[in-house]
């Protein structure tokens, strides 16, 4: 405690958490320290903690060389990205006109009421985040929806819930 306090005194963040230093330190190693690689950099660190705490991204500041603002604009613009701890399962769904034409309305309805979350939300439980996202680039099977790295495509309805059991 003392110490976090002395680095506040002086201006400095105190010092980043263990686990934190590894996975930033992990994602750095793979993909460099140039600007450039500020997206797949928070990315690993996100796959790895399951979200971007905030001294994670006063770590990834550091390690790149970057205004610190930068680095939490870029963390908060992407939906895939997320400075909040989510669930174990992401569930994304596409709220693009091309799904929602062919009965999106639908399917977003059931997936709210079958998780009982609103967007953004996550389970008490913490086994399921709902979030909307904009095209996934798979119109041409939407309805979609994107549990972790899963595409589901041509949902209805009644698919919902046999669905999100296979994540339980």
């Amino acid at each position: 405690m003392r110490a976090a306090m002395a680095h506040r005194a002086n201006g400095h963040p105190p010092p980043a958490p263990p686990e934190v230093t590894a996975a930033v330190t992990a994602a750095v190693a793979e993909h460099g320290d140039a600007a450039g690689a500020l997206i797949p950099v928070l990315s690993a660190v996100n796959r790895r903690l399951g979200y971007l705490p905030p001294a994670a991204l006063a770590e990834v500041s550091r390690r790149l060389g970057m205004p610190a603002s930068r680095v939490y604009g870029v963390a908060r613009f992407y939906t895939l990205l997320s400075t909040e701890p989510r669930g174990r399962h992401l569930v994304q769904f596409c709220e693009n006109a091309p799904c929602h034409v062919v009965g999106g309305r639908r399917v977003w309805e059931a997936l709210r009421q079958a998780l009982g979350l609103a967007p953004g939300e996550t389970s008490a439980d913490g086994r399921f985040t709902l979030i909307t996202t904009s095209c996934i680039g798979a119109c041409a099977v939407g309805p979609v929806v994107v549990i972790d790295d899963e595409v589901h495509g041509n949902l209805t309805p009644d698919q919902v819930e046999a669905l999100l059991a296979r994540y339980a």
